[in-house]
Order: structure tokens, then sequence, then C-alpha cells
């Protein structure tokens, strides 16, 4: 069977569920909070699982270091970024240029790594960011429930965020490279070292309160991270980079962008938000160009 691919579908089916509890915990508590308490649960998540599975930590310095640069990219200024845009735009649109990450991918392995670009990939690039423009520029509705609306802060935060995902996924990609690393592991190191970088530069910014008292006062915040980080961090990451180990990088980032189609029907569920034509048509068209990147 295709384990890759079928992880890299799980991936983003859990990451598109996620991301409604992260949106209704970062209005409480802000982005940076939010991201280090997820992460750091994550990573507690991990290790349990690890020291009961007798998975073993070890890996090479090269790793390490790799993983650390994906955790810094991709974590700490990615993640960080789209929790800012869920904040603006709620997690639809959000996600949406989010799935931009593939053509940034592109982009950056042909600027660092001189990979042509064949013709195929350039129109997939334009397809994708076609089809973004379409919902952005879309007229916003007036009986939108959560008050969710475009702006260009949001924008600015989505689009940086799909350039930390890029760029993260290509230093993981590297460390996979280098020798066999375990999925577990490999997250581990990830989120734990972001964690010890993260924490502190909160601290200093003053963007980050004692968790125990903040959550002694909002119970319901600490549930939905709690949740969010199992099935987002813990099992999506960790199925992602187990689909990155097991399919080639191009396939698994096609998959992976799906979130954009499959959270349509979990806005309308959730949000009871109305699904029009044209943004359903972004979110498609979108796609196609994802997977027109890697044909």
């Amino acid at each position: 069977m295709y384990w890759g691919e079928i992880a890299a579908l799980t991936a983003a089916f859990l990451w598109a569920a996620g991301s409604f509890l992260f949106t209704s915990a970062v209005k409480r508590i802000g982005s940076i909070q939010l991201n280090i308490d997820r992460m750091t649960l994550a990573a507690i998540f991990i290790a349990i699982t690890m020291l009961a599975a007798g998975i073993s930590f070890s890996c090479s310095l090269n790793q390490l270091l790799y993983l650390i640069g994906s955790g810094i990219v991709g974590l700490i200024i990615g993640d960080t970024a789209l929790f800012r845009a869920f904040r603006e735009m709620g997690p639809r649109i959000s996600l949406l240029i989010y799935s931009f990450n593939p053509a940034f991918a592109a982009i950056l392995a042909f600027i660092l790594f001189g990979e042509k670009l064949p013709f195929i990939s350039i129109l997939g690039i334009f397809l994708t960011l076609l089809g973004i423009i379409l919902v952005v520029t879309e007229k916003p509705q007036k009986d939108n429930p959560m008050n969710f609306k475009v702006t260009l802060p949001g924008v600015l935060f989505a689009f940086i965020s799909a350039l930390g995902q890029a760029g993260g996924l290509i230093f993981a990609k590297y460390a996979f490279n280098d020798s066999y690393i375990h999925s577990f592991t490999a997250t581990f190191y990830r989120i734990s070292t972001s964690v010890l970088l993260f924490l502190p530069l909160g601290i200093l910014l003053k963007r980050y309160v004692n968790p125990f008292k903040l959550y002694a006062s909002d119970r319901k915040s600490f549930k939905q991270i709690s949740i969010a980080s199992i099935i987002g961090p813990y099992l999506g990451i960790t199925l992602s980079f187990f689909a990155i180990s097991h399919t080639k990088l191009g396939i698994a980032s096609t998959l992976l962008a799906t979130v954009p189609v499959m959270i349509l029907p979990m806005t309308r569920i959730v949000y009871k938000e109305k699904l029009t034509l044209v943004s359903v048509s972004g979110a498609v068209v979108a796609f196609i160009g994802i997977a027109l990147l890697f044909a």
C-alpha cells in the first residue's frame, strides 16, 4: 500500500480539524503563547510515546542541525504567522493562502539549488496563485457569523506561514536524506528545540505568561489547545514527516496541500459559513495548481 500517501492525506485532515480549535484559542491568548504551549504539549506527548514504544532518541549532529533549522523556519516563524492569520481571517482563507507553500518550495529549490522549473510547474504556480486571488478578492459576505474578513496583515501573515512551511520541509527532507531517523524522533527534536529557542524570546517580548496561572482561569483554551496539539503537532506533523520519508517530497507536499479543500465542509458545519461558488472554485483551482507543480 501507499503508506506515505495515506499518511499525508491523514495529516492534512487532522491539521484542518485542529485549525478550528487553534482559531478559537488564539483569539483569547495570542499567537505566541498558543504556539509555545501547543509545541510544549506535543513534545511531552511524543516523548512519552517514544519511551513507551522504545523508540531511539539518537540522531546525527547534521540531522539535529537540520531539524533545528526546520523548527525555526517552519514552527517558530511559519506557524506563529499562521495563527496570527487565523485570528485575522479565520482558518478557511488562511489555510488557502498557506497552501501556496509547495509553490514556495519549488521556487526556493530553483533559487537555492538550481533545480529547473518546467513549464507545467510554472503553470501550477500561477494556477495556485489564481485560486488564492479568487477567494481573497471575493466580496465579503454580509451575514458572516464569525465576522472573519480578508485583511492585508492577515494575507501577509498567511504568505509568511506558507514560506516558513516550505523552508521547514526542505530542512526536514535533508535530515531524512542524511541517514535513517524515526519519524517520532525527528518530530521530537524539531518541536522540542523550537520550544527551547522560542520560550526565552516570548518571555523577553512579554508575549508569554505563566501557563499555569493562565489556564487556571481559562480552562476552555487549555482543553482546546490540548486536543489540537494531539491531532496537530503530535499526529499531524509526525504523519507528514512519515509521508516525506516514504514518498517523494512533491507527492507528499501536494497531498498535504489538500487542507483548503478538506476544510470547506468543516467550515460549513462548524461556522455555518456559506460556501459560495467563488470560494469552492478558488480552493479547487489552487489545489489543481499544486498538483501540477509536481506532475
